[in-house]
């Protein structure tokens, strides 16, 4: 069989071990050196190219069904779990905790809502919107298992590494968010992000009430493509007398962006992710669709 292999950044140092222990069984192997973001950013135009028969993707979870024989290969891996013993005090006010983590060590969820129970917490592992598939998991679109708790506990616990998958549940929640990471050994609460990006975001909408032309930004790739969605946008900011064009990419390049002078500001309608993390990437504003609906009752009011 003619296959792809495909691996996030973490993983590809692993691709010369698996495309031989593939080989070894009598297949024909190709990697994909190009990036990928996700389950949402499969090589399946690569696949096809190569007229491969099956695209394998590694270290994530199916992210939502494509029309191509892909096969999903878990990376599991085993943090070191005796820092939850230390994470009890940060917890001490709190009788309820909400546990998420992402789809590497949902495995060990339920050993960390034993450790808590047996401390006397009650303990809530809630279910993903619809991308991620794993119940406590989280993802950085994806943050039901966070959110359809959020009523329910008195603080979320995240367990993993790095702060990329958590930010999104907390921007999307209420209540404590105390980030555990078991790496780097440190444990830490990271409520005060949710003002730190409120005022990013209100920073973004002062910054376009002005804008009269806009650049709606669409992905190519598999899981973030949502022409739909721009089509309406383009709609709207024309029904309010503004000009908007569809820029069609697979990567969103700022660089390129930025040499599109004519546009006063951008709308995001790919990785959700990008209107949040990346807008210092660009010296105009990267609007969210909601953001830009705020934009635009705010000129009508004008």
């Amino acid at each position: 069989m003619r296959i792809l292999l495909q691996f996030p950044e973490g993983l590809k140092e692993k691709a010369l071990e698996y495309s031989r222990k593939l080989e070894a069984e009598g297949n024909e192997v190709f990697v994909s050196a190009s990036p990928t973001y996700g389950a949402c950013d499969l090589a399946i135009d690569e696949a096809k190219a190569i007229k491969a028969e099956k695209l394998v993707h590694y270290g994530h979870a199916e992210f939502h069904h494509v029309d191509f024989n892909v096969e999903y290969v878990f990376y599991t891996v085993d943090a070191p779990m005796d820092i939850l013993e230390r994470s009890l005090e940060q917890l001490k006010p709190f009788r309820t905790i909400g546990l998420v983590t992402t789809v590497q060590h949902v495995h060990q969820l339920e050993k960390a809502r034993e450790f808590y129970e047996s401390r006397g917490k009650e303990v809530i592992i809630g279910r993903p919107y619809g991308f991620a598939k794993q119940k406590g998991q989280i993802l950085g679109c994806d943050i039901g298992s966070a959110a359809s708790i959020d009523s329910k506990v008195d603080a979320h616990v995240y367990f993993g590494g790095g702060i990329f998958h958590p930010l999104g549940a907390v921007l999307h929640t209420s209540k404590p968010f105390l980030a555990i990471e078991p790496f780097t050994n440190t444990i830490e609460f990271m409520d005060h992000y949710r003002e730190k990006y409120r005022k990013r975001s209100r920073g973004k909408i002062a910054a376009s009430v002005d804008a009269k032309k806009f650049g709606i930004v669409v992905s190519t790739k598999n899981g973030q493509h949502n022409m739909n969605l721009a089509k309406l946008l383009k709609e709207r900011i024309e029904s309010s007398g503004f000009e908007a064009a569809i820029l069609v990419s697979n990567n969103v390049d700022f660089q390129s962006l930025e040499n599109m002078r004519e546009f006063d500001a951008f709308v995001n309608t790919a990785c959700p992710r990008i209107a949040v993390d990346d807008i210092t990437r660009i010296g105009r504003p990267m609007l969210s669709a909601n953001e830009l609906m705020e934009v635009l009752t705010l000129r009508e009011k004008k």
